[in-house]
């Protein structure tokens, strides 16, 4: 997959401010005020920074966390996981694999058949609606 490269004057003239401050910066929405915690139509879920698909609607549940959930990413090679160990605790971060971007993080207690919870802030996410 090719890196998209941009630098941070590019991102910030391209993001809006809390899309840079979630994407570049790796911060993270208030639980509950995203665009996508309660939608549930039918699409794909692209990433707001280089429109890489990330994950399919069929994926998305309600988990109750504050954020959108997904069981699944769309395919294995669109998203990247790294180790986290801000804010004295032991997650793991999920990073778009196209342009590096932050997305959220993924926890080992999600529904069958993964049994994992991608907690993944809205304003990493664009709905492509079907």
């Amino acid at each position: 997959m090719n890196k998209i490269k941009k630098t941070e004057t590019e991102w910030r003239a391209e993001l809006t401010p809390e899309q840079y401050h979630v994407l570049r910066e790796k911060g993270t929405e208030r639980p509950f005020s995203g665009e996508y915690d309660h939608t549930f139509d039918p699409g794909t879920y692209t990433c707001a920074g280089c429109g890489a698909e990330l994950f399919a609607s069929d994926a998305k549940y309600d988990s109750g966390c504050g954020w959108p959930a997904f069981s699944a990413p769309a395919n294995q090679e669109a998203i990247e996981e790294e180790s986290d160990r801000s804010h004295f605790m032991r997650r793991t971060e999920v990073l778009c694999a196209s342009c590096g971007g932050h997305l959220g993080h993924v926890f080992p207690d999600g529904p069958h058949p993964t049994g994992l919870r991608y907690c993944i802030n809205s304003a990493a996410l664009k709905l492509e609606e079907e």
